[in-house]
């Protein structure tokens, strides 16, 4: 089982509970601008841990996060899934021991009382829901499941070309939350407590969501796919083939890393590998990052950029 680690934020705690840990892309797959000689001149710091040496597929996690305030159990995101039809094999039919995961931070499905779908895509969705009696069933039956109103804006009308590449991921795993009146649509910022808020991160999708915490003189940010891989700290101006609004997601990013490198803020993309949460710093046109409780960055100055 990939391991978890264990934050504290004055009085919130925050968990990961991993799904899959694996080499599981392309890079030009998922990365339009890259080409091979780009691959070339990181190799030092990108394999093994980032790109599978013997296949060049890049290492990526897909996980939630539990966040824990006394009175309050939130769950950040849902993974892929179980029994779910889908296009992509890594999430068709699966079945993954994601819910004992959960059970073995301490954490029933019934004790969380809000999910935060950062974004509604299939990889961050699956969970939501699961199989009963041939139906598909909230998995948490106490949560409020907060969606921003542009990302559910911009998912009922997008069609069946918006999920052609995954398969419909919507009418199992999101429409079952709205169908039992657990739904709850957000503006760009909701705050949850004085110390836990939401925030926009529009671009990967139009209502992307991050989750920031703070407390005890720090503070962390759950960017979920404003960054995809480790390759987008090298290269800020690199969006996704999955981005909705490419164009607007590297805006985005650029003025996130902008604000929140050299800071010492501790920094949890979602599909990062482990131990995922990490520190960002500026190194020119791109940035470095250490991850949390490792002494040195993992990028370092590459040759040929």
């Amino acid at each position: 089982m990939a391991h978890q680690s264990h934050w504290t934020f004055g009085a919130s705690t925050l968990q990961r509970v991993v799904e899959s840990e694996e080499a599981l892309l392309s890079p030009f797959e998922i990365f339009a601008d890259c080409t091979q000689a780009h691959l070339d001149a990181n190799r030092g710091w990108l394999m093994p841990r980032f790109q599978d040496p013997h296949s060049g597929i890049l290492a990526i996690t897909i996980q939630s996060f539990l966040v824990r305030q006394a009175g309050l159990t939130i769950l950040v995101d849902a993974c892929g899934g179980n029994g779910k039809e889908r296009a992509r094999p890594h999430f068709h039919r699966r079945n993954w021991p994601w819910l004992d995961r959960l059970r073995e931070a301490g954490v029933a499905p019934e004790d969380i009382d809000v999910v935060l779908c950062t974004h509604l895509h299939v990889d961050h969705v699956g969970w939501n829901t699961r199989l009963e009696n041939g139906r598909w069933v909230p998995t948490f039956p106490n949560a409020r499941y907060l969606v921003a109103r542009r990302e559910w804006d911009y998912w009922r009308t997008a069609g069946p070309a918006a999920l052609v590449r995954t398969g419909d991921f919507i009418t199992d795993s999101v429409l079952p939350i709205f169908d039992s009146g657990q739904a709850e649509l957000i503006g760009d910022t909701h705050a949850l407590k004085s110390d836990i808020a939401i925030e926009a991160a529009p671009g990967h999708t139009p209502g992307l969501s991050m989750l920031r915490l703070q407390g005890g003189g720090s503070e962390a940010i759950l960017c979920s796919d404003l960054m995809h891989h480790p390759l987008q700290l090298r290269y800020p101006d690199w969006s996704t083939r999955f981005c909705v609004d490419p164009i607007q997601a590297a805006r985005t990013r650029a003025s996130f890393l902008k604000e929140h490198a050299n800071t010492g803020r501790l920094i949890f993309p979602t599909h990062f590998p482990s131990p995922t949460g990490c520190t960002i710093q500026r190194d020119g046109s791109s940035y470095d990052f250490t991850y949390c409780g490792e002494a040195e960055a993992q990028i370092g100055r590459s040759s040929g950029d």
